[in-house]
């Protein structure tokens, strides 16, 4: 949990209670507004002249507000910098002042099972209070009233275990009693609905194989728990879901800013009814469960926003496994500026990308950023005069400013064919998902030289490994000095929270000046280590950003091309002629601040 260390949670609450201004012992019962405000006064947080006109706005304001979100209404400003005082920053000083630990629920920290049977919804929602944590030593809940503790003694007695108060948003509490319980019924009701076919013979689930798809359709339990999945992926910026089956129970993991975070452990009665649900909802084959499978689906986030979400199953030792890729629009990158280029590299790639005809490659390891390079180099170059079309397996987002084809191997259409195809289209631009074998090499190559610019993926560590791997795919030396412009390698990083990075004080600059050696890095930088707030789910990252190595061949590096070279003598010749490596590109961002050493000794080649 993100708590601070609170007080002790029965006999040591009392003793917390703030002080008023007159030194007697603070009110019992539900938070009074008024008392706030002179609270906020007496701690210097506000002025005497706001306090004025914050008791003038508030006795106008709704009557049967929290009186936090009373205050939180009529924009109290702070006397030390002027900016409003919002709901989070009233709970936070609320709650040091009671001497209580200040939690930001989390969804994704929640035992969702365990708190909802730590208390009925009715006795939570009577008394405004949430169980966000139930451990061996301690039930903790999330209360926005601190001065109202009747409950405490009873709750105690049932849970059989010490209770802990921590101060929350009375909004979240209130949104959150509503969705935990709900989600934690309708696991329990789903659960209860497909509890007939426990026990039963393995031939009669196949006989059963339409009912359950009948009832996965209709089953309204089901329903919510899917709409509660893409809810908190939504919220929590996840670029993946994964339902994985396991032996006891089914487990639902988030993909956030590249590593994965456990969600929800489900019955796996319940997760596979979800997953018949989710295929239903993507048009595919809910008996098939031998054999991968693909699909789409469309929603929306709770804006109203229209997001895409790719699926694709897979056939495991305990069931069929199922991951969701989701494509926000708030996370597609919709610029070139946005990806993380320095001004060197956009400037050199701005040149590669505005050249008539030539091949460009992106190479990287699987989930380095290459298709979101892609695309957003598509959309810049994607204009009413030119004809863009993508030959992709498979098509990964959706865009309608070019014409995007899906290779079907099944069908004896791949790469090879879907090029050729595209050649009698009358493209001016081609992007082609990846480049895997000699036949499809040879058909970039051919469009390139028949005037067509070429956009296409290599899976190397490096941008001179992808020379090396077009030579040993079979392309002639000659060919690839006649049609490759330029090669970008790339990777992702997680970046550093702004909210609250810190100055590095514990690492010596010379750590960072031995990671770039032979190279340095000139003037005064400060290094931050990441620390965790709120804002960013106490992890300390908040995104990703890219890291790039742009190799543009010029005419000396050609000559070592027809001299057959290695890749040692590639990558010299490309630090001479303008290529930043990958591991220098991430030790800039460090100096800089947008992320840590680990990150990119993580992720990058060493030099």
């Amino acid at each position: 949990m993100s708590a601070k260390p609170a007080s002790k949670p029965s006999g040591g609450l009392a003793s917390a209670l703030p002080q008023s201004p007159a030194g007697h012992a603070g009110p019992s019962g539900p938070l009074d507004w008024r008392h706030v405000v002179q609270w906020l006064q007496a701690d210097g947080v506000i002025s005497a002249e706001e306090a004025r006109r914050t008791i003038t706005r508030c006795a106008q304001a709704e009557s049967a507000q929290h009186a936090l979100l009373r205050l939180a209404s009529v924009s109290i400003k702070r006397a030390s910098d002027e900016r409003p005082l919002d709901i989070e920053a009233l709970t936070q000083w609320l709650a040091q002042r009671c001497g209580l630990a200040y939690l930001r629920i989390d969804p994704l920290k929640v035992d969702v099972g365990k708190v909802a049977d730590a208390m009925s919804a009715h006795y939570a929602e009577r008394h405004r209070v949430l169980p966000v944590q139930v451990t061996p030593t301690e039930l903790v809940v999330a209360t926005a009233e601190p001065f109202v503790t009747d409950w405490v003694e009873e709750v105690q007695r049932q849970a059989r275990r010490p209770v802990r108060c921590v101060l929350a948003n009375p909004t979240d509490i209130q949104r959150y009693t509503a969705e935990f319980f709900a989600l934690a019924k309708s696991v329990r009701q789903a659960l209860k609905s497909g509890s007939g076919h426990s026990g039963t013979s393995f031939e009669q689930l196949v006989e059963l194989g339409k009912v359950t798809k009948q009832l996965d359709a209709n089953d309204q339990s089901v329903v919510q728990v899917v709409d509660w999945l893409w809810q908190y992926a939504f919220d929590a910026r996840a670029s993946d879901i994964h339902l994985e089956p396991r032996r006891e129970q089914g487990v639902i993991r988030f993909r956030i800013d590249g590593v994965l975070h456990p969600v929800y452990q489900m019955p796996m009665g319940v997760l596979t009814a979800m997953t018949a649900r989710i295929k239903l909802l993507g048009r595919m084959d809910v008996v098939e469960k031998r054999r991968p499978l693909d699909g789409r689906i469309k929603t929306r986030n709770p804006r109203g926003e229209e997001i895409e979400m790719r699926i694709s199953t897979l056939p495991t030792a305990f069931g069929e496994k199922m991951v969701m890729r989701i494509f926000d629009p708030d996370n597609t990158v919709k610029d070139l500026d946005a990806l993380g280029f320095t001004p060197h590299d956009a400037q050199r790639w701005e040149g590669l990308v505005k050249r008539p005809h030539g091949i460009i490659l992106v190479t990287g390891p699987t989930g380095s950023g290459k298709t979101t390079t892609l695309y957003a180099t598509l959309k810049r170059l994607a204009t009413e005069e030119v004809n863009v079309s993508t030959v992709e397996d498979p098509i990964e987002m959706i865009e309608p400013a070019f014409n995007q084809t899906q290779v079907q191997p099944q069908l004896d259409f791949g790469f090879t064919e879907g090029l050729r195809a595209l050649m009698r289209q009358d493209p001016d631009i081609i992007m082609v998902g990846e480049i895997r074998d000699l036949q499809t090499a040879e058909m970039a190559v051919q469009a390139a030289l028949t005037g067509h610019l070429v956009l296409s993926t290599l899976h190397t560590n490096d941008a001179p490994s992808a020379i090396t791997r077009l030579m040993e795919l079979g392309i002639a030396p000659y060919l690839i000095n006649a049609t490759v412009l330029g090669v970008l390698a790339q990777r992702l990083v997680r970046t550093l929270c702004e909210q609250c990075k810190q100055p590095d004080t514990q690492s010596p600059r010379s750590a960072l000046d031995e990671v770039v050696k032979p190279w340095k890095i000139n003037g005064d930088y400060t290094p931050y280590t990441a620390v965790g707030c709120i804002d960013c789910r106490m992890t300390g990252f908040k995104g990703r950003m890219g890291l790039y190595e742009l190799l543009v061949l010029s005419e000396a590096f050609k000559d070592k091309v027809n001299q057959e070279p290695n890749v040692e003598a590639l990558r010299r010749q490309g630090v001479t002629d303008g290529m930043r490596p990958l591991r220098l590109s991430g030790a800039l961002r460090v100096a800089e601040g947008l992320t840590v050493l680990p990150e990119v000794l993580g992720t990058t080649p060493p030099l």
